[in-house]
């Protein structure tokens, strides 16, 4: 019988970096609030590979890596909703979600 092929855990980490890089990239980089909170969650996912890849790799014995990614994940889904709540409120307000013209538009 054939055996399930393993990973290495170098594949993950490199995948889990080019995601976080990839958000990091586009909160740095992107005037949308909307593309924003998309890079944040990007880098929220990228936190769970490594958790739970390190819990994996790591012996597995308890639920900590596993714990702590479904924490990231509820605290995603909150923040999720309320950065939402929040875009709505101020395109409302200023007709625009442009991150630039919201921060100048306080006065």
């Amino acid at each position: 019988m054939n055996e399930p092929m393993v990973i290495p855990i170098q594949a993950y980490l490199i995948v889990s970096t080019l995601l976080f890089a990839i958000g990091l990239m586009a909160v740095l980089t992107r005037r949308n609030a909307i593309a924003v909170l998309m890079g944040i969650e990007l880098m929220l996912n990228a936190a769970n590979i490594n958790f739970v890849v390190f819990w994996r790799y790591g012996g597995g014995q308890g639920m900590e890596g596993l714990v702590f990614a479904i924490t990231v994940i509820a605290l995603a889904a909150a923040e999720a909703a309320i950065a939402l709540a929040i875009i709505l409120n101020v395109y409302r307000r200023f007709k625009t979600v442009n991150v630039d013209q919201i921060n100048l538009m306080r006065g």
